[in-house]
């Protein structure tokens, strides 16, 4: 390679510095679309830092889908979108085999998992074995068919939605795909003020199929999560925090209320999303707040409660909160 060439290449790649102002720009650029939900944007950057996953949940019309499509049409990635049926096939979101007549040979032909950022609407509607064909895609990153696995291209982030009320002609998922996602988030109804901008910018024009007329452009790449996870990893963490958040996750095992608690992929994924907070919040360390700030989006769908305590009216939330404050902090 020629200096010309080299030069070429180290202006194309971003600073810290300015894949941090990107990703700003990219919470900014969603608000274009989506009012509100400040929390909910924050764990999906903070899911393209971790190469982690997010499974949305909230009832229906509180602009799940529209979220996740502003993020799309804001990063300069492709992306596809699987609405999930009860006659879903695996082959339908991995690919298939297929047949050329012509050459007598069997082609690969790509599913739409084949992609930057996939969204699977309504995940909860697919049979298991349907679910289940997402497994090796979220874990590995690849897709193995006759035994040959097959990359998946980089960044790849799954954000899955579900309803939470409507259980008829549901399939609930199963522990262990539960696991392999960083974040649960509650999308929540908006308060007053929230949903009276909403009726505000639709009474101006604004059509949510239409996000491109709405003025939002692409406004990071993969360049700039790539610089951004390179910044991520230098962020240091001290052995007191290390053991913080081995504590917290050993004391989800041992609450009364808790059948299961959070697995050691839990405690790691506690850690990924810790040090992406802090370097988000221009910190090149975590402390004890950056841990307990998303410790419940992390940790919430890992728990099982037993079946007395969901009788009393106990949920995960209450049992994480009770536990960042009885859990002692290190100082």
């Amino acid at each position: 390679m020629t200096d010309t060439a080299k030069d070429t290449v180290l202006q194309k790649t971003p600073s810290a510095a300015e894949a941090g102002a990107a990703l700003a720009a990219l919470r900014t650029e969603i608000g274009k679309a989506v009012v509100g939900n400040d929390q909910a944007v924050l764990y999906l950057v903070l899911a393209l830092l971790c190469r982690g996953h997010v499974l949305l949940e909230g009832v229906p019309g509180v602009a799940k889908t529209l979220l996740v499509r502003a993020l799309a049409t804001s990063l300069d990635l492709d992306h596809a979108r699987v609405q999930f049926t009860p006659d879903l096939m695996p082959g339908d979101v991995t690919g298939s085999q297929i047949y050329d007549p012509h050459s007598a040979e069997f082609t690969f032909r790509h599913g739409p998992v084949f992609t930057n950022l996939l969204l699977a609407d309504e995940i909860n509607r697919t049979p298991p074995k349907t679910q289940a064909s997402l497994l090796e895609s979220m874990e590995e990153r690849q897709v193995s068919v006759d035994g040959q696995p097959r990359p998946l291209p980089d960044p790849f982030v799954v954000v899955a939605t579900q309803n939470p009320i409507e259980q008829e002609g549901t399939y609930p998922l199963p522990e262990a795909q539960l696991d392999r996602f960083l974040f649960k988030v509650d999308i929540l109804l908006p308060d007053r003020d929230d949903e009276f901008r909403i009726l505000q910018r639709h009474a101006s024009g604004f059509d949510p199929r239409d996000l491109g007329g709405a003025g939002l452009r692409p406004v990071a790449g993969p360049e700039h999560i790539a610089a951004a996870r390179a910044a991520v990893a230098q962020v240091t963490v001290s052995p007191e925090m290390l053991a913080y958040i081995v504590d917290l996750c050993r004391a989800t095992r041992s609450s009364p209320a808790v059948a299961h608690g959070a697995s050691t992929r839990g405690a790691t994924a506690l850690l990924a999303a810790a040090r992406a907070f802090a370097w988000l919040n221009g910190r090149t360390y975590v402390t004890p707040d950056d841990v307990k700030t998303v410790a419940v989006a992390v940790l919430r769908h890992r728990l099982q409660l037993r079946p007395e305590a969901e009788l009393d009216g106990v949920s995960t939330e209450g049992v994480l909160s009770s536990l960042l404050v009885s859990v002692p902090v290190p100082v």
